[in-house]
């Protein structure tokens, strides 16, 4: 059977391992193939292609529930689940998601972008199942990574004390989440894994007995359970930790033995209870490129397969936000031994990373653990630091009851960068940072700002380190503008005080954060029209700079206001109410993005699927306020 032929995992049931070898084998090539064209998750599915192939022959997937934690490893499952024909729109536009998604495939029992869930989500699949009276096998499978979430060690704990409930927990332990996980449990796993007495039981004590002269090269059946009775004798038992909580644990497993892997499921299915499997696996498994650097092959763009290297830039790039930070952090920690930095397991991503190398006595990841690093923040503020949290906005929201409870009602000088705030692109609903415009608005206490450029990136970090109370920095996904940087001596910013960049009479914009630049190119464009915006760089959410902005409204009359996030309870709905405390009734039009979630696709079809654009928003602004803005006719001439 060819890959391509697979439309229903089903159709795995009675292939030999031969056979499942092969389509393994036919698995990494598709995946290489798409994720090489296209970009994607590399790592993590490579991993999972012989665990994907065991696993499956031994469910029925018509009936039994799979759950996948994330989703960066389930791209085997896409492939042999109906979508080999058209993984090659992976992450675009239109195309196959990035992540599972319920409403794509049947067969992706629950979505998922954030770590940690799959748990919680097959457990309460478990529960619900009994609860009806039915019988259908439910499993997550969750990478060792995600194992560091607070999430899945509740759902743990939980799962342990209901001793009938059949749930299998599949950990998928590569030593690497996207990068190396920290913390105790990871450490644990590691010695689990590579445990000498372990290896020299595995590698060793069978094959040494089978070769005495008079065994023949045969284990005699009395002594077939040799290792494992060597283990309990001679090795403290391995998940202990799972098992004291409630859990049958299993393991480890070699996970890209088929046929193992096969019998080991098919033992854990048939315990009435919760049941951990322990399987050891390779990231990047199979591509060698991605194994030998595990970190740098969890993702990429574009790649040249056979050397694995990106394909060379048409022409140079202004640094990423994300870049500018880091290296601005570095300094400022340089300068401030009081100033650190943390990270939940996204050092690369954030910028981090820098820091990491330069100065590691001021860094800490505390593995995807949002929670914990809020409020650990927190302790620390309360000692005397001045601690930067640097998290995504959409991972940030994960911690909302911190940012109230511990930071905000105490009033602590925590500072928070969120990054890829805005249009993210092919990591669909799951990650786009809409929301945080929104969520922070109402947090006691803190100052929230936004820059317009790179350059206002480093004075806003300086300015919310030195504020004595909580402050939150939003920046965007991908390069700058290109502007000049400073290498030092870095200006703060007045707290509350907005720019006002152009001046018109006809109308006035006040946008935020990245839709600045693209507010100046929409004034642009309506001066053409003769019609003179002015514009207003914010900087500022909380507190909003009312002192330039009312006059100016109330003496234009016509207000714009853009954001890249939600519009509902968003900057606009800020203005709007400002505003109406005021009793400026003014018309106001709200340019940000709409009530609906942002699916996957390139940022720039995105925000043209929203119409964020210049000559969108500059065609959208003349329709809305089209009689005051139209040209007065020309006088009529005067009869003689």
């Amino acid at each position: 059977m060819h890959l391509s032929e697979l439309s229903h995992p089903n159709q795995l049931h009675g292939l030999s391992v031969t056979e499942l070898e092969a389509i393994a084998r036919q698995i990494r090539e598709r995946h290489l193939e798409v994720v090489s064209t296209s970009g994607g998750h590399l790592g993590p599915g490579l991993g999972v292609v012989e665990l994907t192939l065991a696993l499956y022959q031994t469910l029925d997937l018509d009936h039994d529930k799979v759950v996948w934690d994330v989703g960066h490893q389930a791209y085997p499952h896409k492939l042999i689940t109906g979508r080999y024909h058209t993984f090659n729109t992976l992450r675009q536009q239109g195309g196959v998601a990035g992540y599972l998604k319920r409403s794509e495939s049947r067969f992706d029992h629950f979505g998922a972008g954030h770590a940690s869930t799959s748990i919680s989500a097959a457990l309460g699949m478990a529960l619900a199942r009994d609860r009806r009276g039915e019988d259908f096998k439910c499993v997550a499978v969750i990478g060792d990574g995600a194992l560091t979430g607070g999430m899945a060690l509740e759902a743990i704990n939980h799962a342990g004390h209901l001793p009938h409930t059949r749930l299998l927990v599949v950990l998928n332990d590569n030593d690497m989440s996207i990068s190396p996980p920290v913390g105790a449990l990871s450490t644990h796993l590691n010695r689990m894994r590579h445990s000498p007495p372990l290896q020299f039981l595995q590698d060793n004590a069978e094959e040494a007995i089978k070769h005495l002269p008079f065994m023949h090269g045969e284990l005699p059946p009395e002594l077939k359970n040799l290792k494992e009775s060597l283990k309990r004798l001679s090795v403290p038992k391995l998940g202990a930790v799972f098992e004291e909580l409630g859990f049958t644990y299993m393991g480890p497993v070699d996970g890209h033995d088929i046929a193992g892997m096969v019998k080991v499921f098919e033992q854990a299915h048939a315990h009435d209870g919760p049941v951990l499997v322990h399987m050891a696996t390779t990231k990047g498994k199979g591509y060698p490129y991605a194994e030998a650097d595990q970190v740098g092959y969890h993702a990429q763009g574009a790649f040249d397969l056979t050397t694995g290297k990106a394909h060379p830039s048409s022409k140079p790039k202004p640094p990423s936000y994300s870049k500018v930070f880091g290296q601005t952090l570095v300094k400022l920690c340089d300068q401030d031994p009081t100033v650190v930095g943390i990270t939940a397991a996204m050092a690369t991503g954030t910028g981090l990373d820098l820091l990491e190398k330069a100065l590691p006595d001021q860094y800490f990841d505390v593995g995807i653990a949002e929670q914990h690093a809020v409020t650990m923040a927190a302790g620390m503020a309360c000692e005397g630091l001045r601690p930067v949290v640097a998290i995504y906005s959409t991972f940030l929201q994960r911690a909302y009851d911190q940012l109230i409870h511990d930071v905000g009602i105490q009033k602590l000088p925590v500072t928070f960068v969120l990054d890829r705030a805005g249009v993210v692109g092919a990591d669909g609903p799951t990650h786009q940072g809409q929301y945080d415009i929104s969520y922070l608005r109402a947090v006691p206490n803190f100052t929230v700002m936004a820059p317009k450029d790179e350059a206002e990136l480093q004075r806003m970090l300086v300015t919310a380190i030195q504020h004595d109370g909580p402050c939150a920095l939003r920046i965007p996904r991908g390069e700058g503008e290109g502007v000049p940087l400073a290498e030092e001596g870095f200006e703060p910013v007045q707290i509350g005080r907005g720019e006002l960049l152009t001046d018109g009479d006809d109308l006035l914009i006040v946008a935020y954060g990245a839709m600045v630049h693209p507010a100046l190119a929409t004034a642009g464009l309506l001066q053409e029209q003769g019609v003179r915006a002015a514009v207003i760089n914010a900087r500022f959410l909380r507190p909003l700079d009312e002192a330039l902005i009312l006059p100016m409204a109330r003496r234009i009359g016509r207000v714009v206001t853009m954001e890249e996030g939600a519009l509902p309870g968003g900057f606009g709905a800020a203005v709007v109410e400002s505003l109406s405390d005021h009793g400026l009734a003014v018309p106001v039009l709200r340019i940000g993005i709409p009530d609906q979630l942002v699916d996957h696709a390139s940022p720039a079809q995105s925000k043209q699927a929203l119409g964020l654009t210049p000559p969108q928003m500059a065609e959208r602004i003349s329709a809305h306020f089209a009689e005051a803005l139209r040209p007065p006719a020309p006088a009529a001439p005067v009869g003689v």
